[in-house]
């Protein structure tokens, strides 16, 4: 199952000032999430894990990591059993609230979402929140 493809943002009304890359953030900063908080699935965790230690590291920022990593797509593979049943309800652009977890949080003055800066910074604005919503996810199937 895949669930974003930073390819799907960067054609039709993405911003001309901003390079296809920029498309990746928003899922990037979700992937890196969910794999820093020990729901990634055995492709990052056993096949990989040169890869995810660097991004334990920050060598790697988060988009950067998505793209390198996961060459862009953000798939069922990349998560745990329980990281995908969390990714299916809060990831959804179409019920799921991550993207306006997003936009309230990292979007503010700029332009558009694309705009939020691919750093450990917007990552470190965003996830309590991210942590907060796995949190309250989980205790709600308890």
């Amino acid at each position: 199952m895949k669930y974003d493809d930073a390819s799907w943002h960067s054609g039709g009304d993405f911003p001309a000032d901003l390079p296809p890359e920029a498309g990746a953030t928003h899922i990037g900063i979700f992937v890196a999430w969910a794999l820093l908080s020990g729901l990634g699935g055995e492709l990052h965790v056993v096949e990989v894990p040169e890869e995810l230690e660097r991004l334990r590291r920050r060598e790697l920022t988060p988009g950067s990591f998505f793209l390198m990593a996961c060459d862009g797509k953000f798939t069922n593979e990349d998560l745990s059993d329980e990281g995908n049943r969390f990714a299916q309800e809060y990831f959804d652009p179409s019920n799921g609230g991550y993207l306006a977890d997003y936009e309230r949080i990292l979007v503010g003055d700029l332009p558009s979402a694309y705009h939020v800066p691919d750093t450990w910074q917007s990552f470190d604005r965003i996830r309590p929140v991210l942590s907060d919503r796995f949190a309250a996810w989980r205790t709600k199937r308890s």
